[in-house]
């Protein structure tokens, strides 16, 4: 049984290329963070650098774990019914800005097209299990508001 969707191989082809160019960028300046520590160096940008490369880290690898789903799905490898019981994105965990504020301005927009990503394959994950059906604008700020709560919560 397969539904109309507004989702292609193109689309997520696309996207999963972005998503590894970003996820190298990733890795590339958060492995320094495994380096021993500089003498005198402030312990607050090692801190920094280690929880806002976790939090990053995983953001890109839920969000590549959903492209590969989708991939899968549209390979033949992954049943519709799959994708929609184990193939939901992880709400995603925002930077400290606290933690920003140690960091470089390029790492912090690094984090930044990250958390971008997410949002976008956030917002196509949602349409996709809904269908892309068009809610009405006060279904669509309930629905915001429910998944920034779930968010916070």
């Amino acid at each position: 049984m397969s539904r109309t969707t507004n989702l292609s191989r193109p689309i997520i082809e696309a996207l999963y290329s972005e998503a590894l160019i970003l996820a190298d960028d990733v890795r590339a300046v958060f492995a320094l963070g495994v380096r021993e520590p500089e003498m005198g160096e402030d312990a607050t940008i090692r801190l920094a650098l280690s929880t806002e490369g976790l939090k990053t880290t995983t953001r890109m690898m839920h969000v590549l774990a959903w492209l590969l789903n989708q991939r899968a799905f549209f390979s033949g490898e992954l049943s519709e019914g799959q994708v929609l019981r184990n193939g939901t994105l992880p709400a995603d965990r925002e930077a400290d800005p606290k933690a920003l504020g140690a960091l470089e301005p390029e790492t912090c927009e690094l984090i930044a097209e990250t958390e971008r990503l997410h949002q976008r394959i956030a917002r196509l994950d949602e349409a996709w299990r809904s269908g892309f059906e068009m809610a009405s604008p006060a279904r669509a700020i309930h629905s915001r508001l429910k998944r920034r709560l779930a968010d916070l919560g």
